[in-house]
């Protein structure tokens, strides 16, 4: 399994230490949560942001674009620096169209999925992803806790589509991370469980 810290839950006064901080420990992906305040209630940051840190890491950006309408932002994301661009099954964009445009700008599109919206609003997709995201918390947050509940959409993705790759995302810990292990899971996304140890290379080891 890999880890991708979210930097949601670093320091942002020193976000670029944060950056080379999680590498020099061991983090496989970075992953960078986009909220739009409508989507979800809450702003985080944007592509002026990414493309600062991009020049600190060499390590894959996982953008996760919390937005209602992500299509129009695909292109900047892309030229900000994202490896990886993940956006909402349940946005008001049609998905077909954003994935399109995510394939065109040379990155690779993730789909993802609210706690409440059935696995199987993002089978139609698959065949066209690189990975799914099963968030594991409502979106829009850091720090909430894990809904364990969510494991059976892993499992159903893992048997469905055996070569797609599935990540979570929220409330993801040494106490959790056997659940999405035992589910089949391939990315745990994990951000107060490292950004608050004490020592960043060990948290990310146990949870390795």
């Amino acid at each position: 399994m890999l880890i991708a810290p979210s930097m949601l839950a670093c320091d942002f006064s020193h976000m670029a230490d944060e950056v080379k901080k999680i590498d020099a420990a061991g983090a496989d992906l970075v992953h960078l949560d986009v909220m739009d305040g409508h989507f979800v209630p809450n702003l985080s940051f944007g592509p002026a942001v990414i493309a600062a840190l991009r020049p600190h890491t060499k390590l894959p950006f996982d953008v996760h674009l919390m937005l209602s309408h992500p299509l129009a932002y695909i292109r900047t994301f892309a030229k900000s620096g994202a490896d990886l661009i993940t956006f909402h099954v349940e946005c008001e964009d049609d998905p077909a169209a954003v994935i399109e445009e995510i394939l065109a700008c040379g990155c690779k599109p993730g789909l993802a999925v609210k706690p409440g919206t059935p696995v199987e609003a993002l089978f139609p997709y698959a065949d066209k992803l690189a990975m799914a995201l099963v968030m594991t918390v409502e979106p829009g947050f850091g720090g909430q806790s894990f809904m364990a509940d969510m494991m059976p959409k892993i499992r159903t993705l893992k048997e469905k589509f055996p070569t797609l790759t599935v990540e979570a995302d929220g409330g993801i810990g040494p106490k959790t991370i056997d659940a999405c292990r035992e589910a089949g899971l391939d990315i745990a996304v994990a951000g107060s469980s490292v950004f608050n140890a004490e020592d960043t290379a060990q948290a990310i080891a146990v949870l390795k």
